[in-house]
């Protein structure tokens, strides 16, 4: 029972320390999603350039997307004429970090992770990018603009009022958005307190301590895996401070949330193999850059603690727990919602087997509800199968599934 309460009791504090900047990182995110349209940031991405490259690694920052949400916005991206090197920029900067992970690197590393993180994104969206616009001589075709409302689905110009909006952003920033990334959140946090408790600061510190073994370590445990950027935050820290180099979880809070199998897969497959290598080594010397930077910058301080620790101990206590206890039950709330449809097997159904996540389903969803003679459609992610119901023809169902950047195939 010792150990099941200490374990406890390490995640609590954890989370105690996360929670008031994920809440207020929420809120952010759900401000931008009303303030920034769609149209504003795709129309930016239609050339090959630095500038194009720049303005979609900027846009890229703040975006709370993790590398498997950032797929059909890439996908879509291309569809509307966007080029490779401004897609693959946006493909690197966007998973890496975003407001809600910001804050909630501030309140766990400190002042120079919460720092140095965003501008690692920033940095590396530009080097991927620019790198790939140096071996692809790809010609991009200027995209019409094209309204899109991030309220509703109706593509003709149109106003909401301001109650409408205040409900649309609570919703994106505490529903669905906490929908999207509280698993990853949960086993972030626990895996954190597991660190913290179960693993002796000796061994960290003996084998990660040094930077000539924990740079490649990380690295190599980073890039297969699937782990959001808020997600990851909580690891980090507790291998720090056990001891391991910072320069080493920085390699891990980028490379980790940058890349997993399957955006590898859609990098490898949608922009084709030039591209796939350029995202690795762009991925790889970012984090490596910026490693280095951080060990440098923390040792030549005299290895202030200040630095690398939280910074929210001027918080009042009742602001954490309270923080907590919401964020816990909007983590509960969206762990017990039930999201998948029955597949009644009356209309058109397909496989989906790239369909990962509740960001997946809703896109899927929204893009064929706007297809001409769908009247109905029923998405079970669990068996990734997506059913249509009405006229719209197997061809162009499957050729809409596509063009949101998935890829159907037989049920």
């Amino acid at each position: 029972m010792n150990y099941i309460f200490g374990l406890i009791k390490e995640i609590w504090i954890l989370l105690l320390e996360m929670a008031p900047y994920l809440i207020l990182g929420f809120f952010i995110a759900g401000l931008l999603y009303i303030i920034i349209s769609k149209e504003k940031i795709y129309k930016h991405f239609s050339r090959n350039n630095l500038l194009s490259i720049i303005k979609a690694s900027l846009f890229g920052v703040p975006l709370p997307l993790c590398s498997c949400g950032v797929i059909p916005v890439a996908a879509h991206l291309r569809k509307e004429g966007a080029g490779k090197s401004s897609t693959l920029s946006f493909l690197t900067s966007t998973p890496t970090t975003g407001v809600d992970s910001i804050m909630a690197t501030y309140s766990l590393l400190g002042p120079l992770f919460a720092v140095i993180r965003p501008v690692a994104a920033f940095i590396g969206g530009i080097v991927a990018g620019s790198l790939n616009s140096i071996f692809d001589g790809e010609k991009v075709k200027k995209i019409h603009e094209k309204y899109s409302c991030s309220i509703c689905n109706i593509d003709q110009p149109h106003t909401h009022s301001l109650w409408e909006k205040v409900k649309v952003m609570f919703r994106y920033g505490f529903f669905d958005l906490v929908e999207d990334v509280w698993k990853w959140l949960a086993i972030g946090i626990a895996a954190g307190g597991m660190i913290s408790f179960f693993i002796p600061e000796k061994i960290i510190s003996a084998y990660l301590g040094s930077s000539i073994i924990a740079y490649p370590v990380m690295l190599a445990i980073s890039i297969p895996m699937y782990v959001c950027a808020t997600g990851s935050i909580p690891i980090a820290a507790s291998l720090i401070l056990k001891g391991m180099s910072p320069g080493a979880g920085l390699i891990f809070l980028i490379a980790g949330p940058a890349t997993n199998t399957a955006t590898l897969s859609f990098v490898g497959g949608k922009l084709g193999k030039k591209s796939l290598i350029v995202y690795l080594i762009a991925i790889i010397f970012t984090s490596l850059a910026f490693g280095i930077l951080v060990d440098q910058i923390w040792y030549a301080s005299g290895k202030d603690m200040a630095l690398i620790s939280g910074g929210m101990k001027m918080l009042p206590q009742y602001v954490k727990v309270g923080s907590a206890i919401i964020l816990l039950l909007l983590m509960v709330r969206a762990a017990f919602k039930k999201h998948d449809k029955k597949i009644t097997n009356k209309g058109m159904v397909l496989k989906v087997p790239d369909m990962t996540c509740n960001k997946c389903v809703k896109t899927i969803e929204e893009t064929l509800m706007k297809v001409k003679g769908v009247k109905e459609v029923n998405i079970n992610l669990r068996s990734k199968k997506v059913e249509v119901l009405g006229k719209a023809s197997r061809s162009i169902i499957i050729s809409t599934i596509k063009k949101a950047g998935y890829s159907p195939g037989k049920s």
